[in-house]
């Protein structure tokens, strides 16, 4: 479960075309990028179906902007996540629950290089999904975000609108958040 990073000239590339209206290139980001969207939604919007058509927004507003001033200029997945990210607001506003099920997929998934999810891996999984509803949804939006989606640092911090610095200190403050949670100090951290 995760997303693998793009080749990011074919993104750019891709973007280019779009806004040139090639019906094409659209149709292309579409696959590319809806299930990772609609991942990245569906870890925080407990319903399927709700989840689908908050991500269904998010291309309607990409392909109702991409020519325009609100459209995306540069980093198209950023763009795509932040859009995410302010639907899932309006619908719910900033408190929501982190929905259990999608939560069971994803701490059922085995990770292979990110200590602080190998970390959460090896608790207890009924201990780690009470330690994660207990964080902030801020808390818990920066470890989908780095950890789920493996955006790096930069790209994190646009989508939620703070600088790399807030971003380590979150996802910090988050890692050392469920520790204390979990009863756990002597695991590092890396950012």
């Amino acid at each position: 479960m995760g997303f693998v990073l793009p080749d990011f000239a074919t993104e750019d590339r891709l973007l280019s075309q779009a806004h040139r209206g090639d019906q094409t290139a659209i149709t292309e980001i579409y696959e590319r990028y809806f299930p990772a969207v609609y991942q990245f939604i569906r870890l925080q919007v407990d319903d399927p179906a709700l989840a689908e058509d908050i991500a269904s927004e998010v291309f309607f507003k990409f392909v109702d902007t991409v020519g325009g001033r609100s459209g995306p200029s540069r980093s198209l997945r950023g763009w795509l996540f932040r859009v995410a990210r302010n639907e899932i607001y309006q619908h719910y506003g900033k408190i929501r629950q982190f929905p259990t099920s999608t939560l069971d997929d994803w701490l059922s998934t085995p990770s292979e290089g990110d200590l602080e999810v190998q970390f959460i891996h090896s608790v207890d999984l009924e201990r780690a999904r009470q330690a994660l509803r207990m964080l902030a949804a801020d808390q818990r939006e920066v470890l989908i975000l780095r950890f789920v989606e493996e955006l790096d640092l930069q790209e994190t911090a646009e989508i939620m609108g703070k600088n790399v610095g807030a971003i380590k200190s979150l996802q910090f403050r988050a890692i050392n958040t469920l520790r204390q949670i979990l009863g756990e100090s002597n695991v590092t951290t890396y950012g």
